[in-house]
């Protein structure tokens, strides 16, 4: 049996070869054998030569150099298509999540046939804001989907050859890798753990608000359905109140009309409006993105030594 360890690697070049040992001490503590996959993520410091490096020295090392920075999902969808291992185990390449948490994870797929074993943070990091804005982002995801997403999930999981190989049939293009993780389904277990802060998180605000906007409209059609649902309670709430003023007139009359009230409504009508085709265009756009079947990266090239495993 061998364990595919894949991690990219963006600003992490202090971290790859104390990465690889853990890796390696994991594998030996499983009882198999080992891989580990690299994935370049177009870093900018001296991480892609230590690891071609690592990949000379270790021909169980193998290095994948994307053509540019896609982003650490689909690097990280790109290393678990070149893995080969009858387990995969992906992580973080910064150390904040240890190889060694393979040991563990084995130990609670094997015990309870488990096809994947994810990481779930005892203590998120991030400050009370940023946590509270995560916290909501996954509340409303559950909200207007009808999966019931794991919250503070790590990045490491390690998962079995079967699963790998079901979700690879996925084929978005704007991928949500944790939302494609879970939907696929078999059987997952959270195993708690304590993952390092060595770093601020790079998930902002900024990336936040559009990861939610193209999570919700990959996983759920509900928005559309609310705006169906909010354009017929405006429907009948416009008769209403348009009965409501016939009734006046013929009863009392109407005082003297100021133009405050006919903004109000125009301000109003204008609001919805904007609303509703934001939500439509998210959707078209998604749409757009999706049937132009642009690769998810582009691999520049693949570093493996040549020399025969001993």
């Amino acid at each position: 049996m061998r364990i595919s360890f894949v991690t990219t690697i963006y600003r992490s070049a202090g971290a790859i070869a104390e990465f690889r040992r853990r890796a390696i001490l994991a594998a030996q503590a499983i009882g198999c054998d080992y891989e580990v996959v690299l994935v370049n993520d177009a870093s900018p410091d001296n991480g892609l030569e230590i690891a071609r490096e690592l990949a000379e020295e270790d021909s169980k090392v193998s290095v994948i150099d994307l053509s540019r920075n896609f982003g650490q999902h689909r690097a990280l969808w790109t290393g678990m298509a070149h893995a080969t291992g009858d387990l995969v185990m992906i992580l973080d390449g910064d150390l904040e999540e240890d190889p060694m948490w393979a040991v563990t994870f084995h130990e609670t797929m094997t015990s309870n046939r488990a096809d994947v074993v994810y990481g779930v943070q005892e203590s998120p990091k991030g400050s009370k804001v940023y946590r509270l804005g995560r916290n909501t982002f996954y509340r409303m995801l559950d909200a207007l989907t009808t999966f019931n997403f794991p919250k503070d999930v790590t990045t490491a999981r390690l998962m079995t050859r079967r699963y790998i190989d079901a979700i690879r049939l996925f084929e978005e293009r704007e991928l949500f890798l944790v939302g494609i993780m879970h939907v696929a389904g078999f059987s997952q277990i959270g195993v708690p753990v304590k993952k390092l802060s060595l770093s601020k998180t790079t998930y902002n605000y900024r990336k936040l608000i559009p990861l939610f906007l193209s999570s919700v409209t990959s996983f759920s059609v509900s928005p559309l359905f609310l705006i169906f649902i909010s354009g017929v309670v405006i429907f009948f709430t416009s008769l209403l109140f348009i009965a409501l003023l016939v009734a006046a007139k013929l009863l009392g009359g109407i005082g003297v009309e100021g133009w405050i009230s006919v903004m109000a409504v125009v301000s109003l009508s204008l609001g919805l409006n904007v609303l509703v085709n934001g939500i439509i265009a998210i959707y078209l756009a998604t749409i757009f993105l999706e049937v132009k079947r642009r690769p998810l990266t582009i691999v520049r090239d693949v570093y493996r030594s040549d020399k025969e495993d001993t």
